[in-house]
C-alpha cells in the first residue's frame, strides 16, 4: 500500500472527548454522544507495518461539530484536508491538486468515521467493549460489524473526560497510532470551518 494512501484511508478517525468522571471506556463513549457538541485538538499520527517498521509520520489539527461536521488538516510531509459539511466529504490532496467528493453516508460506512459521526446507533455498526487498562488510560475497543470495512479493530484510550490515544489496526496489518494534545471540548467553532471551496486549477472527482 502506498504510504500516502494510508492517510485518506482513515477518513477521519474518531476524536472522542468524553465528559465523565467514571474511569470506564464505555462510559466515556456514552458521554461523548450525549454531552459533546464540538471538539478541537492537535494530533500526531504514526503508522507502522506488520513488522513494526514506521512507514508514515504526520502531524495535524482536527475539528468536530456535531452532527456530522468535521475536518482533519494533515500537515507536512503529507498535506491533505478531509472536510465534511454534514452532507458531503471532500478529500483534498494538495500535491496531486485533486479533490475527491463523496456523500457522507458512502464515505463513512463502518469505517472509523462512523464512530465520529454515528450517534446513538453506533452499536449497529460496531461491537463496543471495555478493554484492559494500559498506560494509565481507560480503553474501549470498537470492532466493525462490516467485514469489508478495511479495519479489524479500533482502540480508544481515555484519561478523565478526554481521549488521549487511538490505535487502528487495518486489514493490511498496518497499525495507526494517534496521540491527541490540546483537546478542547465544546469549543466555539464556526460553521464556515466545515465548508470546502475548491481552489482554482484543482481537479474534482467523485459524486
Amino acid at each position: 500500500m502506498p504510504f500516502k494512501s494510508i492517510v485518506p484511508l482513515l477518513l477521519l478517525p474518531l476524536l472522542l472527548a468524553a465528559q465523565t468522571a467514571s474511569a470506564d471506556g464505555m462510559a466515556s463513549v456514552k458521554a461523548f454522544y450525549e454531552q459533546t457538541r464540538s471538539v478541537r485538538a492537535n494530533f500526531h499520527q504514526v503508522v507502522t507495518d506488520k513488522q513494526g517498521r514506521k512507514v508514515q509520520e504526520v502531524d495535524g489539527e482536527m475539528q468536530l461539530l456535531r452532527p456530522n461536521k468535521f475536518r482533519w488538516d494533515y500537515h507536512k510531509p503529507y498535506e491533505q484536508q478531509i472536510i465534511s459539511d454534514g452532507n458531503q466529504v471532500w478529500l483534498y490532496d494538495t500535491e496531486l491538486a485533486q479533490v475527491t467528493v463523496r456523500s457522507l453516508d458512502k464515505s463513512i460506512g463502518s469505517s472509523p468515521a462512523a464512530l465520529l459521526a454515528g450517534g446513538a446507533a453506533i452499536d449497529k455498526t460496531f461491537r463496543l467493549a471495555n478493554a484492559p487498562r494500559k498506560d494509565n488510560l481507560e480503553w474501549v475497543s470498537a470492532t466493525p460489524n462490516d467485514k469489508e470495512s478495511g479495519f479489524d479493530k479500533i482502540l480508544m484510550g481515555f484519561s478523565g473526560n478526554k481521549i488521549q490515544e487511538m490505535s487502528l489496526i487495518d486489514s493490511f496489518g498496518h497499525t495507526t497510532k494517534i496521540v491527541f494534545t490540546g483537546v478542547e471540548v465544546n469549543a466555539a467553532l464556526e460553521e464556515k470551518n466545515f465548508l470546502f471551496k475548491t481552489p482554482k486549477g484543482v481537479d474534482v472527482v467523485g459524486d
